[in-house]
């Protein structure tokens, strides 16, 4: 019974750790480079946006200490894991918002900045479904477990295409500059 409590209590705190970090704006550039002897370099790169000859993906890195139960350790990095991809990916999005309204606004457009807002959100946390665990790791000398989610690029135009309620202007221009927004933003993050 108290180990249920506890569970519950973890994965209710792990769901408003994604919440808030679904919800950050937060554009502070971050070098990581914790140095772990012998760990995958996907561990001491941290959470990242990469364009490389596997495509555009979104890479967010996270870690659980022990917790007595190593598959409730495990599903808490991972959870921190979707999280950190959350915050990467809002990140692009942002960009992707004041880049379409710079762009509306020079052609003249009347374009409402919260309907915008929100359709970008709202495409944010749609496109989360598709972030998938290509990863763990566990640090022999600490037991911390550090877990990678993948988020493709690809996966988050095709989410897009798939929108109906989408504003089509925003629509296009996602579609016409999503890659090379991304490549930008990649390009910044070096």
């Amino acid at each position: 019974m108290k180990n249920s409590r506890q569970i519950i209590k973890l994965l209710s705190m792990a769901l408003f750790l994604f919440a808030i970090s679904a919800c950050s704006s937060s554009t502070t550039k971050v070098e990581s480079d914790l140095g772990i002897k012998g760990a995958p370099d996907w561990v001491n790169e941290g959470s990242n946006i990469l364009s490389e000859k596997d495509g555009r993906l979104f890479h967010g890195v996270g870690s659980a200490s022990p917790m007595g139960d190593m598959s409730l350790q495990k599903s808490v990095a991972d959870d921190r894991a979707r999280a950190e991809v959350a915050r990467v990916l809002s990140s692009y999005m942002d960009v992707v918002s004041n880049d379409y309204m710079s762009s509306a606004k020079a052609g003249g457009a009347n374009t409402n900045e919260e309907a915008v807002s929100r359709q970008i959100n709202a495409l944010t946390k749609v496109n989360l479904a598709g972030a998938k665990v290509i990863g763990n790791w566990r640090d022999p000398k600490t037991n911390i477990i550090y877990s990678i989610v993948e988020l493709d690029m690809k996966q988050v135009k095709s989410m897009l295409a798939g929108t109906q309620n989408m504003n089509e202007d925003l629509k296009r221009y996602i579609e016409s500059s999503a890659d090379n927004i991304f490549d930008r933003v990649a390009k910044e993050k070096k």
